[in-house]
């Protein structure tokens, strides 16, 4: 176990423009190690564009290609490396052979409160102002008063545990209110109180929202709200072979996919749910808009999948879970107009990265504002879901009224949120 510290990540950068730098994890194993790197790649913007994993259980070796998703993305490798540096077991002989539940006292939780003046794009502007940060939202309360002025309630997390420092919490304003500029009549950071406990729950759904929202797949009949634009019906098809014919110890998952940002993080988060651990996986390049990913793996308790009901619900969540991570709803609310996103939670807690980063992106390029804006948690009778509601300002270029524009807001609302 004689790996320096320094050498448990390392990144390689590209020599050439748009040539894809290399990380490389070496480090002991755990429980969803792969998912938790994945997650972070995806939090900092970075598309994977092929990777091969390998462990024996103690010790793990990733090596991922990746590329930024956005050309105009600054990239910090030098974070990057110190986050995924602290998702890494420590290299000691004592951890591999007595590996601990992983049980890190969650951060802190920061309210951020500015009342400013309301303009087309503000919600985006400042969310990106916080990712670049490396803040990240937990949850939102976003109302406009009738004199066209916002309260912004970001409630949020520092990925660099450093905001309990006055420079940190001096920086983070300064920046908020260089995007703000004169518009800004007053903005406060402070640590949170009982009122984030208030807003851990989304306001009520109507039931015919939340099944639409919250259903297993969805049908080939698909309603207005969520229908899909005729090149995209075949974003519904997907593959996943089992085969246990190829290793006495391991069973293999062929999968076949159309490609999606955060395709691999999908894939590894819902493994780690269903308590599978992957000893070798190989993730290939996108080849006309699909990938191919071969996964050995194995039950927790070290044995093949051979029970034929075991292997057809892996399959199917697999399936749903790739083709369906993020749902997306247009909707009456009374006399206004709402958009929901929503993706499942991780058993761990865990959120999906930048879903509100990207729905306020993509509404900021249609032109649309956004009257109020809400973060919370919704549970169903299998899992919870983190759900994203936007009431949307009715004098925008759109109709709202009009079947044919709220089409034309889902679908690309959804193709911001997939990368495509």
């Amino acid at each position: 176990m004689g790996v320096l510290s320094d050498d448990v990540v390392l990144i390689q950068k590209g020599t050439k423009l748009g040539e894809p730098c290399v990380i490389t994890v070496n480090c002991p194993d755990k429980t969803g190690l792969g998912c938790d790197i994945c997650r972070t790649i995806l939090n900092f913007g970075l598309y994977i564009t092929k990777g091969d994993i390998s462990t024996d259980g103690i010790w793990c070796y990733i090596v991922l290609w990746v590329i930024p998703h956005s050309s105009s993305l600054i990239i910090r490798w030098s974070n990057l490396k110190d986050r995924l540096l602290s998702i890494c077991p420590p290299c000691s002989v004592s951890y591999c052979f007595n590996q601990q539940s992983d049980c890190t006292a969650p951060s802190p939780v920061y309210l951020l409160k500015f009342f400013c003046l309301d303009r087309k794009g503000l919600l985006h502007d400042v969310t990106q102002v916080l990712s670049e940060l490396e803040l990240t939202i937990q949850r939102v309360k976003v109302t406009t008063t009738p004199d066209d002025r916002v309260l912004d309630l970001f409630f949020i997390t520092d990925n660099m545990e450093l905001l309990h420092t006055k420079k940190r919490q001096d920086d983070t304003l300064e920046q908020l209110y260089a995007v703000l500029g004169e518009s800004c009549i007053s903005c406060e950071l402070q640590l949170a109180g009982p009122e984030y406990e208030n807003h851990q729950c989304i306001s009520s759904l109507s039931p015919g929202i939340a099944e639409e929202l919250f259903r297993c797949e969805l049908s080939d009949k698909e309603s207005h709200s969520q229908a899909l634009s005729p090149d995209m019906t075949i974003l519904k098809k997907a593959s996943v072979v089992v085969d246990n014919s190829l290793s006495p110890v391991h069973t293999l998952l062929q999968i076949h996919c159309v490609d999606h940002k955060g395709l691999v993080y999908d894939i590894l988060r819902t493994l780690k749910d269903c308590n599978i651990k992957i000893s070798y996986g190989r993730f290939s390049q996108n080849t006309k808009g699909y990938r191919d990913l071969d996964l050995f793996i194995q039950q927790n308790d070290g044995k093949k999948i051979v029970d034929p009901e075991k292997q057809m619900a892996l399959c199917s969540r697999l399936k749903v879970e790739m083709l369906h991570p993020l749902r997306v709803v247009i909707s009456n609310r009374g006399p206004d107009t709402e958009l929901l996103v929503a993706n499942p939670v991780e058993l761990s807690g865990k959120g999906r990265p930048r879903v509100f980063f990207d729905a306020t992106l993509a509404l900021k390029m249609l032109g649309i504002c956004i009257f109020s804006a809400e973060i919370g948690r919704h549970s169903t009778s299998d899992r919870e879901w983190e759900v994203y509601k936007f009431l949307l300002e009715e004098n925008c270029e759109f109709q709202l009224l009009n079947m044919v524009g709220r089409n034309q807001i889902v679908d690309r609302v959804r193709r911001i949120l997939m990368g495509w």
